[in-house]
């Protein structure tokens, strides 16, 4: 096996780990009942590890200058530092959707939500790449994928009309992700991937942080945390899915290595929903059927328009 097909593989592993991870916060969201509490502990988790791996790294800390600098020299924007808010959107979307509508409609509508925001933001060059126009096939491909969502939400709307609303949330939160990916790239590129993950775990914690302590003065406590030590590992995978991606991207490149991870995501939520299905969320064919339209999309998308 050359080390392109290797790098495929690791990469759609990859995407398995982030379903799997989605069904983590999702649960632990459901225990707490209070999926921000959930997204806390994730991402919070997440960052912690992080820091101690900036206390002990030499190189990390010299990066992380290198960052101050050019948010000084006006080399980077302020903006462009707080792609962790939409990342911290999209854990809290699993604590508060995936009890609800299951891994494989929320893995659909994030995708369709940032395939949609993929077409815009590489339009306008907001990340390290230069911009990229709207060919047909980019459009088609978006809008195939509007249809997989609805395709694959349809089939929860007699049993439970509030899920439909429930997709939308993860549909936002990747709308949101294009955007963080753009924004984090451009970090990347001063201050290394780490750096960027690590300035990407502090914003996201934070606004999570300030989100939950309004939800207290409200909500009061969650309840009880669990005693299941599997339920608080989401934050390490984040890290490692980032690590990952930044060995694999040298291999495969930015979109052999999206449209494996997007496969694995979708393989991986498909088997979650079929194997152990969420409570109240079960494996149909309308969520199969919009699973297989989105790869469809994501390969449209991914072509090169003549016109």
């Amino acid at each position: 096996m050359n080390s392109q097909r290797f790098g495929v593989v690791v990469a759609i592993l990859v995407g398995v780990s982030i379903a799997g991870q989605s069904r983590l916060n999702g649960a632990l969201g459901a225990r707490l009942d209070d999926g921000v509490a959930a997204a806390v502990i994730s991402f919070g988790s997440g960052f912690v590890l992080l820091c101690i791996g900036l206390a002990f790294s030499r190189r990390m800390q010299n990066r992380l200058a290198e960052v101050r600098t050019a948010l000084r020299t006006k080399t980077l924007a302020p903006w462009q530092c707080i792609g962790g808010v939409c990342g911290a959107f999209y854990v809290a979307c699993q604590g508060i959707t995936i009890s609800t509508i299951g891994v494989a409609v929320f893995t659909v509508a994030v995708v369709g939500g940032q395939l949609l925001s993929s077409l815009l933001v590489d339009r306008a060059g907001l990340g390290p790449a230069e911009s990229s126009p709207l060919t047909g096939n980019r459009v088609l491909g978006a809008a195939l994928a509007l249809v997989a969502v609805a395709v694959a939400s349809s089939g929860r709307i007699d049993a439970d009309a509030s899920a439909l609303l429930f997709a939308v949330l993860p549909a936002i939160a990747g709308i949101g992700l294009a955007w963080q990916q753009a924004v984090n790239g451009r970090v990347a590129a001063v201050g290394g991937p780490m750096v960027a993950t690590w300035i990407n775990f502090a914003t996201g914690t934070t606004a999570l942080v300030i989100v939950a302590a309004i939800g207290l003065t409200v909500r009061g406590w969650p309840s009880t945390p669990p005693t299941d030590w599997w339920l608080y590992v989401g934050g390490t995978l984040g890290i490692a899915h980032i690590a990952a991606a930044a060995v694999l991207v040298r291999t495969l490149g930015v979109l052999l290595l999206g449209l494996s991870v997007i496969a694995g995501q979708l393989l991986g939520a498909l088997l979650l929903d079929a194997i152990v299905p969420a409570s109240g969320a079960t494996l149909t064919v309308t969520v199969v059927v919009g699973g297989v339209l989105t790869l469809v999309a994501v390969w449209i998308a991914a072509g090169r328009s003549k016109t």
